[in-house]
């Protein structure tokens, strides 16, 4: 078992690695990290070009684990995620061909371009980590997680993801367009002939093996201990989104779920085996903004998602 020190300088090495590929988004970097360590999946939303499939890749090569990209189209069907069973003329019987499911992680690009169908057969395997064919259960990595990127400006041949699938993901992860600075710096090394796509992700060695990630996961669960403030704590702040005039839909108990555990990885992250209040009103945004449906009237108003999280957190009392 892993001790929250160990924890915290491996995850951190982990970490600094993607500073060779990621030019800044130091935030973004600090919650793939986070929700790498809590247990949970990544939606990775972003303009192209911003580093959503680079940062996934990243991520992939410095875990040693077994790694699958599948790229989300309008005719890809469930079976072409999570397998089927293939009729064999030889033995005469049907054999199961396994889907790219069956890996360690799994980055589904653009995954909103596939229809609502084809979306749903990754619910089983996020929630369980198992999938059904045909009546029989089978299951998937004990370390299974999805890394899943969509782009908000492109609408034609875009399904939007429906409730239940986007509150599988612990985080939703928005990159946005570089600081000029950290621009000029990627500009400086593809001048001077550093290919980030192709040299230095391929030159990435694994930090961190499958059997350790799991391990630092069941350690962080059972070593970062968690007050009965800091869960009222939680509990109240989703609470508020379910009794907000602006909100149309709020939050569920997953949230709340995914705010405890990515608080708990933040906390490991520090060093600490304890959570602080500031650790779980960092995570607020990322955990609800695609938890939550705002009401038409709001939308019309302007209400931005970040304005409903400061009024949201600013009505519950920090605990002390």
């Amino acid at each position: 078992m892993q001790n929250i020190t160990e924890i915290s300088t491996r995850f951190n090495a982990l970490r600094e690695q993607l500073d060779r590929v990621i030019m800044g988004q130091e935030r973004v970097k600090t919650l793939a990290v986070t929700a790498l360590l809590a247990g949970g999946h990544m939606l990775v939303e972003g303009v192209p070009g911003t580093g959503k499939t680079l940062l996934s890749l990243s991520l992939a090569r410095l875990l040693g684990c077994r790694f699958r990209r599948i790229q989300f189209t309008p005719d890809l069907m469930p079976s072409d995620l999570v397998g089927a069973n293939i009729f064999n003329p030889k033995s005469q019987e049907f054999v199961f061909r396994p889907g790219p499911v069956f890996t360690d992680i799994l980055l589904a690009d653009e995954v909103n371009r596939t229809p609502p169908r084809t979306q749903a057969a990754l619910l089983e395997s996020m929630q369980e980590n198992a999938v059904t064919i045909d009546g029989e259960r089978y299951v998937v990595s004990n370390v299974f997680t999805v890394f899943a990127t969509q782009n908000p400006v492109e609408m034609e041949g875009t399904y939007p993801l429906p409730e239940a699938q986007r509150d599988r993901f612990l985080f939703k992860i928005v990159i946005d367009f570089p600081e000029a600075d950290d621009e000029a710096r990627m500009l400086e090394a593809y001048a001077a002939g550093q290919r980030l796509h192709d040299d230095i992700v391929a030159s990435l060695q694994p930090v961190i093996s499958a059997e350790e990630l799991l391990q630092a996961r069941r350690s962080v669960a059972t070593q970062v201990k968690v007050e009965p403030h800091i869960i009222r704590y939680i509990q109240e702040l989703v609470a508020r989104t379910r009794k907000d005039d602006a909100v149309q839909i709020g939050a569920g108990p997953r949230a709340s779920l995914a705010l405890l555990e990515g608080s708990r990885a933040t906390a490991a992250l520090a060093g600490r085996d304890y959570i602080t209040p500031d650790d779980v009103k960092s995570l607020l945004h990322p955990v609800l903004v695609h938890r939550i449906t705002l009401t038409p009237e709001a939308e019309m108003e302007g209400l931005a998602l970040e304005d409903l999280m400061k009024r949201i957190y600013e009505q519950v009392e920090v605990p002390r």
